[in-house]
Order: C-alpha cells, then sequence, then structure tokens
C-alpha cells in the first residue's frame, strides 16, 4: 500500500514510517522539509496521488490559542480536501486522550476542531487520542518551574512511551476504518508531580517538586480525571521505570 505520513519526519512520524517501512509498503514522509506544506496546500495534491492511507501526526509550530487553532485547522482542511478528491479510503489522526476535557487548554480545543473536520469531512477515518508522552514529561517540569522549585498538580496521569504510540498508529493505518475514536495509554497510572520527581532522580536533578492544588497543566486546570482514559484503552508495552532507565544520561 502508498501510505502518507504527514509530519511524518517528527517524533511519532518517524517511527511510524520506519514500522511499515518494515512491514514492505510504499511510504511518503510528507513535510514541508520534503516539499508538501500543508498550510498552503503545496504539493499535497501530488504527494496524495494514489495514497490508500493517509496518517496525521503533524503539529504546530507555535502553541499560542489563536495560532494552534489556526494550523490545524488549515492544515486538516486542506489535507482532508486532497484527500477526496484522491479518493484515499482511510484517514488516520493522532490526537489526545482528554482533549474534550479539558476546554480552558488552547491546544485542547484545536485537537478537537481537528478531530471534528476529520469526521465531518466524508472520508473513512479512525482518530487514536493518546495520553502524554514520556518524551515530554522534562517539557512538565519546564512549565511548572518557578524560581528554583518545580510546582505542579498531584492530576492522574498514564503516560505513554512514543514507541508504543507509533506501534498503535501503524497498527490503525493496517487496520480497517474505525469511523470512530479510541484511546491508548501507559501501563501505569502516575500522579503528575509523582513523574517529574521520577524523572529528576533517574537524572540526578536536586530541584525540589511543590504539590500545588492552585497548579495548572500548561494553563489549564486538571483534574484525576482529565489526562487519563475513562473507558477501555490500549495499553502501551513500555512501563515509565524500565523507559526512564533506559533514556541515554541526562
Amino acid at each position: 500500500m502508498k501510505i502518507v505520513i504527514i509530519g511524518g519526519t517528527g517524533l511519532i512520524g518517524s517511527k511510524v514510517a520506519e514500522r511499515l517501512r518494515a512491514q514492505g509498503h510504499d511510504v511518503l514522509a510528507a513535510s514541508p522539509s520534503s516539499g508538501v506544506d500543508t498550510i498552503t496546500g503545496a504539493g499535497v495534491d501530488e504527494a496524495l496521488k494514489g495514497a490508500d492511507v493517509v496518517v496525521d501526526v503533524a503539529n504546530g509550530p507555535n502553541f499560542e490559542d489563536n495560532a494552534i487553532m489556526e494550523f490545524f485547522r488549515t492544515s486538516t482542511g486542506n489535507v482532508m480536501a486532497a484527500e477526496k478528491t484522491a479518493g484515499v479510503g482511510h484517514h488516520v489522526a493522532l490526537s489526545i486522550v482528554g482533549a474534550d476535557r479539558i476546554p480552558d487548554s488552547g491546544y485542547m480545543r484545536a485537537k478537537v476542531a481537528q478531530e471534528e473536520l476529520v469526521k465531518a469531512a466524508g472520508v473513512p477515518y479512525t482518530v487514536v487520542r493518546a495520553t502524554q508522552f514520556f518524551e515530554f514529561v522534562n517539557a512538565i517540569a519546564h512549565g511548572g518551574t518557578r524560581g528554583e522549585a518545580i510546582h505542579l498538580p498531584s492530576a492522574m496521569m498514564q503516560s505513554i512511551a512514543a514507541e508504543d504510540v507509533a506501534a498503535a498508529v501503524a497498527d490503525a493505518a493496517m487496520a480497517a476504518p474505525a469511523n470512530g475514536t479510541y484511546d491508548i495509554a501507559g501501563p501505569d497510572k502516575i500522579r503528575q508531580d509523582d513523574m517529574v520527581r521520577q524523572m529528576l532522580a533517574a537524572d540526578g536533578d536536586a530541584r525540589e517538586v511543590i504539590t500545588d492544588p492552585s497548579a495548572t497543566y500548561f494553563g489549564a486546570a486538571v483534574t484525576d480525571t482529565s489526562l487519563v482514559p475513562l473507558g477501555e484503552a490500549r495499553i502501551g508495552k513500555i512501563n515509565y521505570a524500565d523507559w526512564l532507565a533506559a533514556r541515554p544520561a541526562a
């Protein structure tokens, strides 16, 4: 099959491409650097000619509320229109567990808007919602830094390794369209403040993590049910402790 991966050179896209190529598929890793710009539309129609499946794991360069909303609306709109013209049989989109439960977050609102565009486009689809990646725990720590300490909520997380996300997205691309949404998550439920403490300990970082009920998750209030699957979910194979141990030295 010909499979086009929008955002195919990023963290998840490159891993998905590697998996699908290993299975013998014709994979195009589409990105602005390869001449495919989903914002201007340049190169999109040509890239999608003959494609059986399109996987969209692209992310915007600017996470400011208005900018990220414009990115997902424009990029997704251009891709879905090109897919209809090309007769693509399956669109796979990567989204976020709990996106519709955190309306205070501009990024989450943008992901919900992306999902709605995918569902309304008339192309058979699958939306895979993932929990936060282990690879972004350092960004959580950075976002909570106040002087010499890190202030974080104790909200429950069920984060997942990027490798497990890529496996789930690749499997979705090979399956029939679900015409629906399903969740994927890591094997461990760990509170956000404790996740960062474990990372700092593994890195020999002496900064203090303060459990702060008023702290937010990138500007949005979260609870124990905001960021975890509330129903059935595909569970990844890599647990957090093993992932921490396997990382290159900080």
